[in-house]
């Protein structure tokens, strides 16, 4: 592992203990609706769910699914252990970091993430890898919140990045922009609010591997 991502796991390591409190209560119960839509869409094939952090998006899963979970902070994952076992069905939990998965290509049907890309260090390389996990025609749904195009959206997100991106995520990155650059076919996006927090639909091309 690279010097960038083992300070980027430290990072999330030393978060763990207090990133309930960050993400806040009032933040989970507004975009609980919107997560459980997208999450419903968990299909009956082979699904990763990717940046588990302390399991608190797992009570938007539906009931009864078979998922894998992974999570660069192994910290993180202790954390969210009394979520896993409280969920219905099973969520097979590993510690690991996207830019070096170790599932093998073609893994996976389905690809789930929740305000993730923000924080990945290389985001259109750790996208590449999701594509590389997911079979053709596999689909990437993802929760994420993004940069702004308009003003004063825009330039207020730059600035807070400036600060942010040294204790947790960027908060002005084009997400669908770096979709489509590692290979996928984005099929669909939704604002949630304004153009910032989104629902983003994709599918590695039938054609492609």
């Amino acid at each position: 592992m690279n010097n960038d991502l083992q300070a980027n796991q430290r990072k999330w390591d030393r978060l763990a203990p207090r990133f309930d409190i960050m993400a806040g209560e009032g933040g989970e119960k507004r975009w609980r609706r919107a997560k459980t839509h997208l999450f419903s869409a968990m299909g009956e094939g082979d699904i990763l769910f990717m940046a588990l952090g302390t399991g608190q998006d797992i009570s938007t899963f539906p009931p009864e699914k078979t998922l894998h979970a992974i999570d660069v902070s192994e910290r993180m994952l202790s954390l969210a252990q009394p979520r896993v076992e409280a969920y219905s069905g099973t969520i097979h939990v590993r510690q690991m970091d996207i830019h070096q998965p170790s599932f093998e290509p073609g893994s996976f049907d389905q690809v789930f993430t929740s305000c993730t890309f923000c924080s990945v260090p290389e985001p259109v390389e750790g996208l590449k890898q999701v594509f590389n996990l997911l079979r053709p025609g596999g689909e990437l749904l993802m929760f994420e919140h993004t940069g702004s195009g308009y003003f004063p959206f825009n330039f207020m997100l730059r600035t807070m990045t400036f600060l942010t991106n040294k204790i947790g995520p960027d908060m002005d990155r084009d997400t669908v922009a770096n979709v489509r650059a590692a290979g996928f076919e984005v099929s669909a996006v939704e604002n949630v609010y304004l153009d910032v927090v989104k629902i983003i639909r994709a599918v590695r091309p039938r054609g492609e591997g």
